[in-house]
């Protein structure tokens, strides 16, 4: 005799249902044949549209709660092949109320009583942990967002600044990056040596050359000049066609004679510069040679922004801005000019050779000028860098000085084209 013949079916199930009854979970019991034998108050309140689901098949309420077709597919089948079902979030609308709620089933053995062979589960409300997880994942997808907004802009302001400096000295790029004095905001009162060159008969290079060879020949041409500048320590001031317009002595000095003596310097290796870029730019149609004046002048000038709320130029003002422009106007091609000023304080370090006294116009008293010849000193002039080398077989001629690097590797790469070249020794 079997002993679940001695008990009422109905009690043992109640007994076995007992734990579920005051769950906070909504549990149900269910034969192997999926029919709903009992529910716990939880079902009712969770489900309340649901009403009566007694004898009603589980697939069919599942469906009736808007379970999506593939979740009842999964649980029907996971059931039979596992004898459990742990289906993380389903998401059942109840009065108008998106709830997340995790299905839990399993199949239940009794060897006592077989009626006990039967499903219990459990839907447990996920609702506020869903919640919580979604604000934490769009939390974490606006980081990311703004994350990428940032390194974007980033990007953007990195790009500008790039572009920005080729528009602006070095030393006026980094005071206003660097946010030092507001930048720049007030004027000063400062001695500085003046720097002023322009091409010589430019305005016939640009009646005889077509605009994009004319481009190439300025652009190089101010490129080079440009790279002197930076490497002596002057601030460029501006580009006035094919003039240029640098200055020493601010943002950054040495001190009145070392200012002066970088000056000079600049402005010898640029006149050394344009001879050696002569042949490179007659290769680009321009048929007589390029020749430069310069004219340099030391004094006391105004230093600062000025212009416009729409558009501010760092630039000096005074006179010796005016009188180095007047020395370069005078000059001879490929003259450097100086004034008295300039030669005191570099007289004993540079050979100069007086001119004559002039009354540049604009002036009311005249000025004793100087013309440049070089530094005295010869371990200073050897000190300087050469672009242009000469030798039995070969002469090289680097165009672009901003990236030596690179015409080293030409340079490999030439070598290693000729020695393909060099027949193999066969005499073995």
């Amino acid at each position: 005799m079997n002993l679940e013949e001695f008990f009422n079916k109905n009690n043992i199930i109640d007994l076995s249902f007992f734990n579920f009854r005051n769950a906070i979970t909504a549990a149900y019991l269910a034969n192997n044949d999926l029919q709903i034998l009992r529910v716990n108050e939880n079902f009712r309140k969770f489900f309340p549209v649901l009403g009566n689901v007694t004898n009603a098949y589980f697939p069919d309420v599942l469906a009736q709660l808007g379970v999506s077709g593939e979740q009842i597919t999964q649980f029907i089948s996971d059931i039979e092949s596992k004898g459990f079902v742990q289906i993380p979030s389903i998401h059942i609308h109840v009065d108008n109320e998106e709830r997340v709620y995790s299905l839990l089933s399993t199949r239940t053995d009794d060897d006592s009583f077989t009626y006990l062979n039967c499903i219990q589960g459990q839907f447990i409300d996920r609702t506020a942990e869903w919640s919580l997880r979604n604000e934490r994942e769009e939390l974490l997808e606006q980081k990311i967002r703004d994350q990428e907004i940032i390194e974007e802009n980033s990007r953007r302001l990195e790009n500008l600044a790039h572009r920005l400096a080729k528009y602006l000295s070095p030393q006026i790029y980094q005071s206003i990056f660097s946010d030092i004095e507001e930048t720049r905001a007030a004027y000063a009162r400062k001695n500085l040596t003046i720097f002023f060159s322009d091409i010589v008969k430019f305005t016939d290079l640009t009646d005889i050359l077509e605009p994009e060879r004319l481009a190439t020949v300025i652009n190089s041409y101010l490129s080079e000049m440009s790279s002197i500048a930076i490497d002596c320590g002057g601030t460029i001031d501006k580009f006035i066609g094919d003039a240029i317009l640098v200055f020493f002595g601010d943002p950054e000095s040495n001190g009145e004679v070392e200012d002066s003596l970088k000056c000079v310097e600049m402005a010898v290796r640029m006149r050394t510069r344009v001879a050696e870029l002569q042949k490179y730019w007659q290769s680009h149609g321009v048929t007589q040679e390029v020749h430069v004046r310069m004219g340099i002048a030391t004094g006391y000038c105004t230093v600062g922004n000025f212009g416009s709320e729409q558009r501010l130029d760092y630039t000096a003002l005074g006179r010796p801005v005016n009188l180095a422009a007047r020395l370069q106007g005078i000059a001879d091609p490929d003259a450097i000019l100086i004034d008295e000023n300039t030669h005191g304080l570099v007289h004993s370090h540079v050979s100069c050779e007086p001119i004559d006294k002039i009354t540049p116009k604009g002036f009311s008293r005249s000025v004793q000028v100087y013309q440049v010849g070089d530094f005295i000193s010869e371990a200073h002039r050897g000190r300087r860098p050469e672009l242009s080398r000469v030798g039995q077989h070969v002469e090289i001629n680097v165009i672009d000085s901003s990236d030596i690097r690179a015409a080293i590797e030409e340079l490999r790469q030439f070598q290693e084209d000729f020695e393909k070249q060099i027949p193999k020794d066969t005499s073995s």
